[in-house]
């Protein structure tokens, strides 16, 4: 790695598709995976592949997601170039927040100045993946690149929601169409479409000789992918695409797997993710010792699983189980339960996502459901059976996905 490289984290934005989740919180602060929250996947990509200083850019809602880095993100003070720190809008360049991507970065132009690296990274602090950044920037420096682009393919019908590219056989970037309505497909393949990942490398001359010029530009939003990249590309600046198919993680169990990539920007895409997990082989692996993701520590008991008085067996079949967790003879299928949730006496819970501190009562059944932080489900309750029931006191999904927000309280409906 050479020596001078800083990382930009992007965690600004309101994630309002995911809201009742994002009511209180960040999209890069919500939970994920039963002891995750979704920014620990890039940070821990990050510092598995030896890169250490890193500003976390937040905007909207982001005491939670501060608080979060600073109880599990710090270095302590004993290499000035290992920090990750949490940025909030200054206002440095004018009376206002973020404008975009590019604004952004352009507003803390003086961390650049402070740090003088040779490269810089931008990722995007909101989707769950595994990526060995190493390569991708090597692939960058051996290109001699002066912008390079994380990319991966997707099929055609989901490509309008990303920045779509267009390489030559050099994965050099010919064409950049961002969210368009009838994307390009890659050729041969009509059926599926380049698309950006939303990381990037860029020469510091380079990025900061283009922010510059889009600062100054009226007509600009402010945003790598709708102006600064399709610009440098239009200019015949030396942009790349990485193929994520290059992926490699160290000590991975499945290589075809090492190009895990998921936006999980709605709730039905946040609750598949999440289901993935509970695979016998799952294709995000959370057990590589060499790869670790790490999370906030808790100081919580083993997940216990214990007989209730009358006999019957508390068990969890295929699912994850966090520390501080109690089964009490109730049933537990193809779930995610957090930190410190209670399944009391007959309850069951199937395909579900408890966040932490989740109390579902005696007899309760539960299905097909994200159940956020510090929620009582009544006894007797039955959630995800009757979608038109559901929607009476709760939010549901297209795909009939019930979703209970935070600190909600639930009441049952009368009879």
């Amino acid at each position: 790695m050479p020596s001078k490289t800083l990382t930009f984290v992007m965690a600004g934005g309101k994630g309002t598709r995911l809201e009742p989740l994002t009511l209180d919180r960040s999209k890069p602060s919500v939970p994920f995976g039963g002891k995750y929250r979704i920014i620990d996947f890039v940070l821990s990509n990050l510092l598995n592949s030896r890169f250490y200083s890193i500003y976390v850019l937040t905007q909207f809602k982001s005491q939670s997601l501060s608080q979060h880095i600073q109880d599990t993100w710090n270095f302590g003070s004993m290499l000035s170039d290992h920090f990750i720190i949490p940025c909030p809008a200054q206002q440095r360049t004018g009376d206002h927040w973020y404008k975009g991507t590019a604004d952004a970065i352009w507003q803390n132009m003086n961390l650049i100045q402070d740090q003088n690296p040779d490269y810089i990274l931008v990722f995007g602090g909101d989707h769950i993946f595994k990526m060995n950044v190493d390569q991708f920037h090597h692939w960058h420096i051996e290109k001699q690149a002066d912008v390079t682009i994380a990319a991966i393919s997707v099929p055609i019908a989901e490509a309008s929601e990303f920045g779509v590219l267009q390489v030559d056989s050099e994965w050099r970037i010919t064409g950049f169409q961002e969210k368009p309505k009838h994307p390009t497909p890659i050729p041969g393949q009509p059926d599926r479409a380049l698309v950006s990942m939303g990381n990037y490398a860029f020469n510091r001359a380079l990025l900061v000789d283009a922010l510059t010029a889009d600062a100054q530009d009226p007509k600009s939003v402010h945003d790598f992918g709708k102006n600064v990249l399709p610009g440098l590309v239009a200019q015949g600046r030396k942009v790349y695409a990485y193929d994520f198919n290059l992926n490699r993680i160290p000590g991975s169990s499945n290589p075809d797997n090492d190009c895990y990539w998921r936006d999980v920007g709605t709730l039905d895409a946040y609750f598949e993710a999440s289901l993935d997990l509970r695979a016998v082989s799952p294709q995000l692996d959370l057990y590589n010792r060499q790869w670790p993701i790490r999370a906030e520590p808790a100081l919580l008991p083993p997940a216990k699983f214990v007989h209730n008085s009358e006999g019957r067996i508390g068990q969890a079949i295929q699912s994850i189980v966090c520390e501080g967790a109690v089964i009490s003879g109730s049933t537990v299928k193809d779930s995610i339960i957090g930190r410190s949730c209670r399944i009391n006496s007959y309850a069951e819970v199937d395909q579900c996502v408890l966040m932490d501190d989740v109390i579902v009562g005696r007899g309760a059944r539960i299905r097909r459901a994200i159940i956020d932080k510090h929620v009582t489900i009544p006894a007797n309750d039955v959630i995800g059976y009757d979608p038109e029931q559901d929607r009476k006191r709760f939010k549901v999904t297209e795909t009939g996905i019930v979703v209970i927000a935070k600190n909600q309280k639930v009441e049952l409906l009368p009879q």
